[in-house]
């Protein structure tokens, strides 16, 4: 049962994630499409916003599945960032031309980043920090 709880926090904390990004880009898209759509080089405004909310989803998600952990958040939260690193990782490869590659490599250390900022604010929330 502690694993399927251990299991449940960083899919939580993960899915808040993915579901952030999915509704700002998709409003990004939305409201600002020849600024997302733009082909070649991205924009150094879409760069920004891009980045800071790619940051803010990973700290919404550690702070959800330092949430959801009942023993030992820090663990799940360092557990989820390492997910998310490798599988950031992959797609900065997958991606490979279509981006900058300090772009890539940004979003590939921000997200861990994130979601371990996101994680201590709930620690200090709870009073363990």
């Amino acid at each position: 049962m502690v694993v399927l709880h251990a299991f449940l926090a960083l899919l939580a904390g993960f899915a808040v994630m993915a579901m952030l990004v999915v509704l700002v880009t998709a409003a990004l898209a939305r409201f600002t499409p020849d600024w997302v759509g733009a082909t070649g080089s991205p924009r150094p405004g879409y760069v920004l916003v891009n980045l800071g909310y790619s940051f803010v989803a990973a700290a919404a998600g550690g702070y959800v599945t330092a949430w959801v952990a009942e023993n030992n958040p820090l663990y799940h939260v360092l557990a989820l960032a390492i997910v998310v690193l490798a599988l950031s990782a992959l797609s900065a490869l997958q991606q490979k031309g279509k981006q900058p590659v300090w772009y890539a490599l940004a979003l590939v250390g921000l997200t861990p980043v994130g979601i371990l900022a996101g994680g201590l604010v709930r620690l200090r929330v709870l009073g363990i920090l």
